[in-house]
């Protein structure tokens, strides 16, 4: 296999990264950020990649969301709060489904770029490069605005850095004692026809609280802290190669977050973005979907975990609730057969997304709870193991996908819909997925 270094990507075909007007300036702005502090330590991503095999072995359970992208004017205290709480709760819960640790790991602290699947977007006459997060440009639909500029790479790290101390400062101080469930917002629960199911879930949690201390390998004096991994997808690849260091003599680890993961549109098995993911020591993602075939995802994994290292590999698969039965069971069939152990995650929202008669973007929650549950029964179906889940939310009281307890209408959509790409779980839609979640777990 060819030679790697972090910079042997350059040589492939380089997809979804922005074209800057000042190649000058743009060196300079990531020769600056290459100089910076890493973020996180390879201590702690191969702690992750430990706690990964296990998860793929049926020891332990991912539990990964957040953000679709970040917001630099959303770095703030309030915000940050919400969602670490949100992703604490859940994991409460599935521990309680799944009676396994839940490895915790937020979609934040990085996730500012995206994806778009144009390069360009025309309003009223008025063509203009399409926004690509906050890492990259700006919402505003000016020339201005849609410009990439160099500069939102240092704030990006910037943001990044913030956000991470101050999750750090809440989990080691404590926050985590909010997992108990007198902490948490239930009014929601009053709406639904399952609130006596939920309570009786809660309160089985409280009972058991010093149970879980036990399987989350704390000590009663210590429940007070867990552990707390980031991620971000690995997009942007001058980004991703400025943080990305030597530990050892030949071993390279990505240093702006804990788990990159590589999306869809980007996983071509001779592009850029592999090539560059291949060579890093972090536990990665792939995301596949219904374009996947059963030869591709053989070269993605034989290419991205050619030692057949434990906890090295995620792959987490997008379908919509249409496809999962068709496309699904291939690709475990494919995996299977290429002799290596890779951990299975399901992200019911990206195959779930559509459009209402307004042309905004929504999901259901009834779509994503299905696809998540034929999920769980094709890989037990299969002698497989759905061991994680990947969800966009947030800890906000926003209103950007239908139904849940409270049973959203796309009429409610107006009210609260804050997100500049994709539509994102409230916080009262993802605690009921969770506790549905752990219904479902329950039963396998």
């Amino acid at each position: 296999m060819q030679t790697w270094s972090p910079r042997s990507w350059r040589s492939r075909p380089a997809l979804q990264q922005p074209a800057y007007p000042n190649v000058q300036v743009f060196d300079e702005a990531v020769k600056e950020l290459a100089s910076m502090p890493p973020l996180v330590t390879a201590g702690e991503i191969d702690a992750l990649k430990t706690q990964l095999a296990d998860a793929a072995e049926g020891r332990r359970f991912l539990l990964q969301g957040g953000d679709c992208a970040e917001r630099f004017s959303e770095c703030a205290p309030e915000q940050i709060t919400n969602k670490l709480r949100i992703l604490l709760q859940m994991s409460v819960v599935l521990v309680h489904g799944s009676k396994r640790p839940v490895i915790r790991v937020g979609r934040f602290a990085g996730q500012y770029a995206k994806p778009r699947s144009e390069d360009l977007e025309t309003h009223d006459g008025v063509t203009l490069p399409s926004y690509r997060g906050d890492m990259v440009n700006r919402p505003e639909f000016t020339p201005a605005g849609r410009t990439p500029d160099p500069q939102l790479l240092l704030r990006a790290y910037g943001r990044s850095a913030l956000t991470l101390n101050f999750i750090r400062a809440l989990v080691k101080g404590g926050f985590a004692d909010l997992h108990h469930p007198e902490y948490w917002d239930l009014e929601w629960m009053r709406h639904s026809p399952l609130a006596g199911e939920y309570r009786k879930i809660l309160v089985a949690i409280s009972d058991s609280l010093r149970f879980f201390e036990n399987v989350l390998g704390i000590h009663a004096e210590e429940v007070h802290t867990v552990d707390f991994f980031t991620s971000h997808e690995g997009l942007h690849l001058d980004y991703e190669e400025a943080q990305t260091k030597s530990a050892t003599p030949g071993r390279y680890y990505n240093l702006s977050t804990h788990f990159p993961w590589i999306g869809v549109r980007t996983a071509g098995v001779d592009d850029a973005h592999v090539e560059y993911f291949r060579g890093i020591a972090n536990p990665i993602g792939v995301k596949i979907g219904s374009s996947t075939s059963p030869a591709t995802l053989q070269r993605l994994i034989e290419t991205l975990d050619p030692d057949r290292e434990p906890g090295r590999l995620t792959l987490i698969h997008r379908f919509g609730v249409d496809r999962i039965e068709d496309c699904l069971p291939r690709l475990i069939e494919a995996a299977r057969a290429t002799g290596r152990r890779v951990l299975w995650c399901s992200d019911p929202m990206h195959g779930n997304t559509r459009l209402t008669a307004d042309g905004v973007k929504t999901r259901s929650f009834a779509d994503i709870l299905a696809e998540l549950e034929r999920a769980f029964d094709i890989h037990a179906a299969r002698g497989s193991r759905l061991g994680g889940v990947h969800f966009e939310l947030t800890g906000e009281d926003v209103t950007e996908c239908t139904g849940g307890a409270r049973g959203l209408s796309e009429a409610d959509l107006g009210r609260a819909y804050k997100s500049e790409v994709d539509p994102r779980l409230n916080y009262e839609q993802a605690l009921e997925m969770a506790l549905l979640m752990a219904r479902k777990m329950s039963q396998h």
